[in-house]
């Protein structure tokens, strides 16, 4: 029993959210219920974040659930996201809003890609800048190499002249 006047009681709530928004004094006639305890349900309902259906609240939705609402409402018209806005129990401004989001969201991103963009520039251009002092080095010590052999050789053709 106790199920049934939950089911009831739901259903009633439903009525009063959106996107039906029924007026409680008409919903009390109807049912025979007071006022006050419709309106207690009504807060008590929102309180717990519920809106049509026993859906959770917008401001309750995670970041992919607000994200496909954005991706659904962005080729809409305006008189399209209000009628979509009032089947989903949602405001055009909340839609807005996360669309506003996504898209800084999206800019903080170019802004560090940016960022590593120029840090690997710099990087490159050091690597550059090593590679052809090794290159420099690599040369001297060759050629220092190449005047050692030749010294040792004259050496042995002429003999030690360092002697006279």
């Amino acid at each position: 029993m106790n199920q049934v006047n939950e089911k009831l009681k739901q259903s009633i709530v439903q009525r009063m959210l959106p996107p039906n928004n029924e007026s409680v004094s008409r919903i009390a006639k109807e049912s025979g219920l007071s006022e006050t305890t419709l309106y207690k349900w009504k807060k008590a309902a929102k309180d717990q974040g519920m809106t049509m259906n026993g859906d959770v609240s917008p401001e309750r939705w995670n970041t992919r659930e607000k994200f496909a609402i954005v991706i659904e409402t962005a080729s809409l018209s305006e008189i399209e996201l209000a009628e979509y806005c009032r089947t989903k129990g949602l405001f055009v401004e909340q839609v807005e809003a996360w669309r506003d989001a996504c898209m800084q969201a999206n800019g903080g991103v170019t802004a560090q890609a940016g960022k590593l963009q120029k840090e690997l520039r710099t990087k490159e251009q050091e690597n550059k800048a090593l590679s052809r002092e090794l290159k420099r080095k690599e040369a001297a010590l060759a050629e220092a190499a190449a005047l050692l052999v030749l010294r040792k050789k004259a050496q042995a053709i002429w003999g030690d002249q360092e002697d006279e």
